[in-house]
Formats: structure tokens, sequence, C-alpha cells
């Protein structure tokens, strides 16, 4: 088996001596930032979003990138070129460094990292359930490292036989864990909640889609009975449709014909499905 490479600090290590001190506020905070995109036979898909996403978390937690776009975008280019994964993920992480007295941010540490990924073709005529929950993230808008309040909710979901979580703050809709919401409504309007929440890049690429009527707004939880579709948005779901919220079917509790159109018009721009 082939030897996998990730970066540190701009050198290419094979994996298994991938390390970074346990000192680094990362590990004694959980203070860091990410961004995760996909690559198609070798190519980055919208990487470009991406990178406008990382150093834009970045700035807002005070963290400087060391590296350049140009030297980013190089580096990724050499993980990919040495590990030769045609369908891969990539993460790029961006740590607290290591700190003197273990609270304030020091130089960070840069991580990128890359692994096989397979996409489930099956996963959008399944679907999934989500479950409401009353919680605001942090900084929304930074990709954060912290995963706390979704990792502790796990046994809440299981219990409610839900696939994910979705939150809200005091009954106005937020977003999942790690994904945008979107609703039809029973006048084909497409709304996503504009506030307080990740703007994802797959969710930018269908607020630009042309031909449909996708906007940005407020959905409350009461908005949610007359519905006629519910889907998510992600780098690596693309979309799925959610057919039940808190127990209660979605529509007719089928994958519906927005989501549909939307999920193939998206493919195509990604040039095909992995």
């Amino acid at each position: 088996m082939s030897q996998i490479y990730a970066v540190i600090n701009g050198q290419f290590v094979q994996e298994q001596d991938a390390k970074i001190s346990i000192n680094d506020l990362s590990i004694q905070r959980g203070y860091g930032i990410f961004d995760y995109f996909r690559t198609r036979n070798n190519e980055p898909v919208f990487l470009q979003d991406h990178l406008d996403r990382f150093y834009h978390s970045a700035s807002v937690v005070n963290l400087p990138v060391m590296q350049s776009r140009e030297e980013l975008a190089q580096l990724i280019g050499g993980l990919i070129a040495k590990n030769n994964l045609p369908h891969s993920g990539i993460r790029i992480t961006l740590t607290g460094g290591y700190s003197d007295n273990g609270y304030t941010p020091a130089t960070p540490n840069l991580l990128i990292t890359q692994s096989a990924y397979t996409f489930n073709t099956d996963a959008f005529e399944k679907g999934l359930r989500l479950v409401t929950y009353g919680h605001q993230r942090q900084l929304p808008q930074v990709k954060t490292i912290d995963y706390l309040q979704s990792i502790y909710l796990q046994p809440f979901i299981l219990e409610h036989a839900a696939d994910d979580v979705l939150y809200h703050e005091q009954g106005t809709l937020r977003e999942c864990p790690r994904s945008n919401f979107f609703i039809v409504t029973k006048s084909n309007e497409i709304i996503t909640p504009a506030d307080k929440v990740l703007k994802g890049i797959t969710r930018k690429k269908i607020l630009g889609l042309q031909g449909l009527d996708v906007k940005e707004g407020t959905v409350m939880l009461e908005d949610l009975r007359g519905i006629r579709e519910a889907f998510i948005s992600s780098t690596t779901k693309v979309v799925l449709p959610v057919l039940a919220i808190d127990g209660q079917p979605v529509g007719n509790g089928r994958p519906g014909r927005v989501a549909a159109e939307i999920y193939r018009r998206l493919i195509e721009k990604r040039g095909g499905i992995e």
C-alpha cells in the first residue's frame, strides 16, 4: 500500500509522522479553524471559494495564515500529486499554536490532510430525518473545529430516531451542525436561513442557480408545518432531501421535485457524480 502524505507547516510528511505538540491550543482549548473540500479526478472542487472562507475564518478568530493563497494552493496541489487519490476529501486546519500560557493564541500550525472519499449515490433517495434543538453556535460565520454541542447531542438524535439535528434560536431556524437548511414553500419559494449561520459553499452555489426562486430569509419553526419540501446542502452530501422533522413528514414524506432538480444541476456543475 502506498504511503499517504500530509502537510505540516509547509512540509510534506508521511501521515504517520504528521504530529503537533500536545501544548497546541487546538488540543488544550479547542481553538482553531478548518475548511474541507473534495477533489474529483485529482481536481479540487470550488477551491477558491473554500480558500475565501478559510482565510475569512482565520481573520475573524485572529489567527494569521503564514502562507499566501498562492502558496497554500501550491501545497494542496503538491499533496494531491503525491497521494494520487483522485476522489478525495482535503482538510485544511489552522490551530491556535503553542501558547506560553495555555490561553493566548501563538503562531498557528497549518495542517493539510487528504483521505479517499466515495460519493454515496444512494443517499439522495434515502433522504434524512431531522430533530430540532434550541442552540446557537458561537461565531457562526467561522468554520471552527469546535463540534462539542453536536457530538454531545448524538444520543438525543438517536433517541428521536433522527439522522441529524436542526438548530433553532428561540424558534428561528439556523442550520445543521455540518450543513445548511432550505425549505420550499407552498408557493415554490426556496428559502435558506440568512442570519447566524455558516454560509456553506454548496449553499452559495444554490443561491446562484439561474431560473430558481432561491433566497435568504427568516424561517421559523412554525413555518415547517406548511412547506412542500425541505433539504440540506453540504460539500460531502451536495443536496439531501429532508423527509421528516421532529417525527412529522415533510410534504409527502418523499424526495421532492425541487430538491431533485437542484441536486441534478449541482452534480452537473461539479462535473458529474464522483
